[in-house]
């Protein structure tokens, strides 16, 4: 017959209840605030995503559309609403070139400049707001080198109605604006213009002898916000995986301790013996060789 196989033994179960003392409690609250500052984060750059793609959309469904007249659409530039940005607008007239305002610090492509602001006076009565585009910093400091006259009379413009932008709170000399703020550009010139939205020019009838640079399609680019949104969430979920590990870890090593003898004592691990067992004695009560082995080293050590 085989002898029966040994049998693993048991190991004790995993003590978890250092997780009710302060040190570990507290950990777990940090884990909670940083884990709601991360939720609030993930949030704040999944709105800029939902603000990028409403923009993406407005320029979908309007930038490259037929233009429509002026004169059933003029509500585009007197009560500018967010999704009719882009609309491209058709309207005849001529321009007040004598108004020309230039708008300073406007950047194109990384290269500093000035973008060229002059009211248009539509036949429908309507004065609007045109952006006929962007020209470089001269020679002159404040001012562009040359700003190229408009086409003459009657003209046949189409424009991409764009909302007017706040006032910056900062000086600007004559002529010239710190932003597209119609409300100023109103001011300045003395008589009612469409102050809700301006028209950013998209082609002229006459073409003018000089033209200015445009600014390009906008681009159909979200940007990485959604990915920095899974990040944020990701920080905060991992905060609590973390807290569990080092919970874990530590409930394992305790129970090893208390396997191998060891004890908990003023934050310091101290080995605990546990006494030796005596061999059995021979019959008639004398030790055995071995007890009196261990009694001569016994002697020999309280020496």
């Amino acid at each position: 017959m085989t002898e029966p196989e040994a049998q693993t033994p048991k190991r004790a179960r995993l003590d978890y209840r250092f997780l009710i003392s302060p040190q570990w409690l507290g950990g777990l609250a940090f884990c909670a605030v940083f884990a709601v500052a991360c939720a609030l984060l993930g949030q704040w750059q999944m709105d800029r995503r939902m603000e990028a793609v409403a923009e993406i959309n407005k320029v979908l469904q309007n930038y490259d559309e037929p233009a429509v007249p002026l004169a059933s659409n003029a509500t585009v530039f007197t009560d500018f609403q967010p999704h009719q940005q882009w609309t491209p607008v058709e309207m005849e007239g001529e321009y007040l070139e004598e108004d020309t305002r230039i708008v300073r610090n406007r950047p194109l492509a990384g290269k500093p400049g000035y973008e060229v602001l002059v009211p248009f006076r539509a036949d429908t009565g309507d004065v609007i707001v045109v952006n006929r585009g962007w020209l470089p910093i001269g020679d002159t400091p404040g001012r562009p080198d040359v700003v190229p006259s408009p086409p003459a009379g009657e003209v046949t413009v189409v424009v991409r109605a764009k909302p007017g932008e706040p006032d910056l709170g900062r000086d600007a000399p004559e002529g010239q604006l710190a932003s597209i703020d119609l409300v100023a550009f109103t001011d300045s010139v003395g008589y009612p213009v469409a102050d809700t939205a301006y028209g950013q020019l998209a082609d002229e009838t006459p073409a003018p002898a000089v033209g200015m640079q445009q600014p390009p399609k906008p681009p159909l680019d979200e940007g990485p916000h959604l990915s920095y949104s899974l990040q944020w969430f990701m920080f905060g979920l991992m905060s609590f995986v973390v807290w569990g590990y080092m919970a874990r870890q530590r409930a394992l090593n305790d129970r090893d301790d208390r396997e191998q003898g060891l004890t908990e004592d003023d934050g310091y691990l101290s080995a605990y013996r546990a006494p030796k067992s005596r061999p059995a004695r021979r019959r008639g009560g004398r030790p055995t060789d071995e007890e009196a082995e261990d009694a001569l080293l016994d002697a020999a050590e309280s020496r």
